[in-house]
Parts: structure tokens; sequence; C-alpha cells
């Protein structure tokens, strides 16, 4: 069994509150890990460190360098895949050959994103008197991503290429479920030049960990990936600061074991 900590500002921490929560491998549950169990203490803490990250230069880091470190994570993903495959499926229980294949998805999207962030263009925008309107694209600040159990590390991907292409930071909070993938890609980020704050990675519940993101003032961004009815509490949390929210809810992926499967 692993003892796994947060990683915020460039460091792998403990919770401030020294808690702790079990990781199981869901095909023998067996405890195969464990994790802080992180709380509003935490998620401030990650939310300052992403804050003076961002106005500490990242926010004026070329889209060129942001496309490099992009590409480089993308790299590393390559390079572990069949270490992070084997972390995935011992966490998730899905076969190894889909983990190695979302080891793949995430290594493509992070590449797709490093691409991209070098082509985010505003516009000119006609208008009826004798003058210029442009709209110009910029980072918003600090994003907070919370992400589901069932693509714990591809969905991470998702949702980090595209915010730090775009010159945002990051708190992000894998499933409690399934957090070990990203916590063991985080080892990576410093090597692949992510300066300290730009990612952070917390774990915990969602109501002592994940409500405090969705309610903290830094946090100018929520990406959601779950369910219906804890998406209408983000919207619902969201509203009072009128913070952007992005939501993907309802997945519909039953597997259904009938009365003559081979349970053993």
């Amino acid at each position: 069994m692993t003892a796994y900590q947060m990683f915020i500002n460039g460091k792998f921490v403990n919770a401030k509150s020294g808690k702790t929560f079990d990781v199981f491998d869901p095909a023998t549950e067996q405890v195969i890990a464990t994790c802080p169990a992180g709380d509003a203490a935490d998620v401030a803490a990650a939310a300052a460190a992403a804050k003076a990250a961002f106005y500490g230069g990242w926010k004026a880091t070329s889209a060129q360098e942001r496309g490099r470190i992009l590409f480089k994570i993308a790299d590393r993903i390559r390079a572990r895949r069949d270490e992070l495959a084997r972390i995935e499926t011992l966490n998730s229980g899905k076969p190894i050959v889909e983990s190695e294949y979302d080891m793949d998805d995430s290594a493509v999207c992070f590449e797709y994103y490093g691409g991209l962030a070098t082509k985010i263009n505003g516009e000119v925008i006609p208008v009826p008197t004798n003058a210029m309107v442009m709209a110009v694209k910029e980072p918003m600040g600090v994003a907070g991503q919370i992400i589901p159990w069932n693509y714990p590390l591809a969905m991470a991907a998702w949702k980090l290429g595209p915010a730090i292409a775009a010159g945002c930071t990051v708190v992000i909070k894998p499933a409690e479920q399934t957090p070990l993938s990203l916590l063991a890609l985080a080892k990576d980020f410093e090597a692949c030049g992510v300066p300290p704050g730009v990612i952070n990675v917390v774990t915990g519940m969602g109501p002592e960990c994940g409500a405090p993101m969705v309610a903290h003032p830094d946090i100018r961004k929520i990406a959601f990936t779950g369910s219906a009815e804890v998406g209408k509490l983000i919207m619902r949390s969201a509203a009072d600061q009128l913070k952007r929210v992005s939501l993907e809810l309802g997945g519909k992926s039953p597997n259904i074991f009938f009365a003559d499967s081979d349970f053993e």
C-alpha cells in the first residue's frame, strides 16, 4: 500500500488536517493506497498558489512556451505508458488494454492543445462608425476542475490541456475513487517545465473538497464531469459569483450482468 500526497505549489504535501482516506482496487476490494482528505483549507492553499502563479508570470508566458510544456507532458505519458496504465487498471478496475488506450488518448490530447496554444485568435467586429473594434481572448485566471472516476487520466487531460493552452492556472480534483494516475503524472510536471502553482492537484470528497472549490472566490471557472444532480449544485453555487461553468453530465454506460453469467 502506497501513501500518496496532494500536489500544491510544486510540492507534494499532506492535508492540513492530517486526515486521509483509503483507495481501493475495485476488482479485489482491497485497499491499495491512501490519499490526503483535503478540505477547504487545502483548496484555499491551492487556489492561492494558482493565483500567485497566474499573476506572477504565467499570464505573460508565450503561447509557444505553453505549447512546448504540453508537448513535454505528452512525451512523459508515452514514456511512462505501461506504468501509468497499470496504475489506472489497479485503481479503476478496467481491463489493461483499455487503460493503455487511455494513456495514448491522454498523450494525444495534450499534443492537440499544445498545437492549439499558438492558434488562439481574436476577431475584428464590424461597427457602424469610423472605428475598429477588436475582441481579444485572454486567460480568465484560476480554473477549477473536477473529474470523474471512469477515465481518470484522460478526463484530466481533456480539462488540463485547454486550460494550460489558454494561459490559465489550475486547481484540479480527481474523483476520490481514482486519484492515483493523475498524482503519479504530477511527479513529472516540474521536469516538463510547469512552474510551481500552475497545476495543483487536491484530493478529497465532494462536499469537503469539491464544494469549497466551486465556492472559492479566486477560482473563476469550474469545469465538471459527473452526475446531473451534482451539476445542478455547482451551477447554484457558482451563480453567487457569476462564475463561468462548463458541465458534462449524465453519462449512460451501463454494464448489465444477466442471471446466467459466470460470476466467478
